[in-house]
């Protein structure tokens, strides 16, 4: 028997200098940068780097310091206490004054200096961690200050906030950076369940060859939260649950699932296959979409009182591919609900020529789920025959936690993101063409400003949106 060989060591990022827009915003204290601390902790960050906080205000390098020691103790999975702190502090740099096209403030005197200190070839990454209206300005400034030369630029979500916004922000982007440099970032498409949907699929013949329409009755990915909106209410006022969620996440996760064989797994191929997913969705309709709105959302302070805001939003999606043609892609999401979970499931069709009596077989009772929460997990539901003396059947589940397998080791979907954007692999980023197809598909629920229907704080949402899933049903309650 062949020895089992060493897993290969992770590959080393270049020497860098991060410039991290919106340092001291709740985005950067929530995820970016527990996430980089992380990268450091398991050795993923190169030998040499330096972060560079950007902002308005003036702050001195240990302010920032302070700044980010208690996002870490707050927001931070690992604490500073738990690593090598002082070595992570003391290449953390801030930059005050802003940044705009006509002044730059102190940004290109801190990056010369961290040039200087890790080398002239450092190279440099843009994160912008701001409000996506934002984005154009900070873009161009980046073009006008000489700081895009070999840059990567990472931007939040959502790109744009219409078909129109998109092309309007598309068209500067592409005025200042070559698409190869741009790192459109979407944390689903990091989360290590997400990823195991091309694992599972792709290296086991049992669930490749059934990854269809003859096998599957419906694709759903459910992404009900518990949480309420009160501390940002103002931004939630102006998104809402179709464009905070639906036509971010959820699309591009099922585009993850409804993508062909790519040629390779390289991230040309793999952008390319989703793309080409995303361009076979079917534009919805608002006779496939139900909107709804918490009782009590009106009377939360910074919402509008006459808002017409969906906090609640379930679509049935069609994809018009060969392989797809005629599955419903059942995508629901909202706040205050009875249960936070974050699972795709494909429910599998009975199988024909059952010799059981009819209503023999338990309902959905084979279903492949994918836990995207925390680290992950596989779940797998069979109908078996239930111990006894008669033939009745019932349905039981298996489930393997990613977090216990041997070797592994998660990293969460920014830690892992982040380090991707580092290495400059662009596999699990969103690239235009199939960004401009997602606002397509979902152009005519982006205007539909009609008062949603009213749910229960607590419950599953409008019970109108029980009729998108019939005759399968919602696998989660509804």
């Amino acid at each position: 028997m062949a020895a089992s060989q060493a897993p290969e060591a992770p590959e080393a990022p270049d020497p860098i200098v991060f410039v991290l827009f919106g340092a001291t915003g709740d985005l950067a204290r929530r995820l970016v940068l527990p996430s980089f601390f992380r990268l450091a902790l398991e050795g993923l960050l190169p030998a040499e780097w330096r972060l560079i906080g950007s902002g308005r205000r003036r702050k001195t390098d240990d302010e920032f310091r302070d700044d980010v020691h208690a996002a870490l103790e707050e927001f931070g999975s690992t604490r500073p206490a738990d690593g090598p702190w002082h070595a992570f502090s003391a290449r953390l740099r801030f930059a005050g004054g802003g940044f705009t096209a006509d002044d730059p403030g102190d940004l290109l005197d801190r990056i010369g200096e961290a040039r200087d200190e890790i080398g002239a070839d450092a190279r440099l990454v843009h994160y912008l961690g701001l409000p996506p209206q934002t984005f154009a300005d900070y873009t161009r400034a980046i073009g006008a200050h000489g700081v895009a030369e070999g840059a990567r630029v990472v931007y939040e979500k959502p790109f744009g906030t219409s078909l129109e916004g998109f092309r309007a922000l598309d068209e500067v982007v592409h005025d200042v950076l070559d698409e190869s440099q741009v790192f459109r970032i979407d944390h689903f498409l990091g989360k290590e369940a997400t990823q195991e949907l091309r694992a599972l699929r792709f290296a086991n013949g049992l669930f490749g060859s059934s990854w269809d329409r003859h096998h599957v009755a419906a694709v759903q990915i459910d992404v009900p939260e518990t949480l309420d909106v009160r501390d940002r209410a103002q931004f939630y006022d102006s998104t809402g649950a179709a464009l905070d969620m639906l036509v971010t996440h959820l699309f591009q996760v099922a585009a993850e699932v409804a993508m062909e064989p790519p040629a390779s797994l390289d991230a040309d191929d793999v952008s390319e296959a989703r793309a080409e997913a995303v361009r076979a969705f079917r534009p919805l309709t608002r006779d496939e979409v139900v909107r709804g709105q918490f009782d009590g959302y009106r009377d939360i302070p910074d919402v509008a009182a006459d808002s017409t805001t969906e906090t609640f939003v379930a679509a049935r999606l069609w994809i018009d591919s060969e392989r797809w043609r005629g599955v419903p892609f059942l995508l629901r999401t909202g706040k205050r609900m009875a249960a936070s979970h974050q699972k795709v499931n494909l429910v599998f069709r009975d199988p024909e020529d059952c010799p059981l009596p009819e209503g023999g077989l338990p309902h959905r009772g084979n279903v492949l789920c994918f836990d995207l929460a925390g680290d992950g997990a596989l779940a797998l539901s069979m109908n078996v025959k239930t111990p006894g003396a008669t033939m009745e059947l019932g349905t039981a589940w298996t489930q393997i936690p990613l977090d216990s397998l041997s070797g592994g080791d998660p990293l969460p979907p920014y830690t892992r993101l982040i380090h991707d954007v580092l290495l400059g692999d662009r596999a699990l980023f969103t690239r235009p063409d199939g960004l401009e197809d997602v606002w397509i598909a979902a152009a005519d629920v982006l205007d539909d400003h009609r008062q949603p229907e009213p749910y229960e704080p607590g419950s599953w949402g409008p019970k109108d949106a029980q009729r998108l899933a019939e005759p399968v049903g919602w696998v989660l309650p509804g």
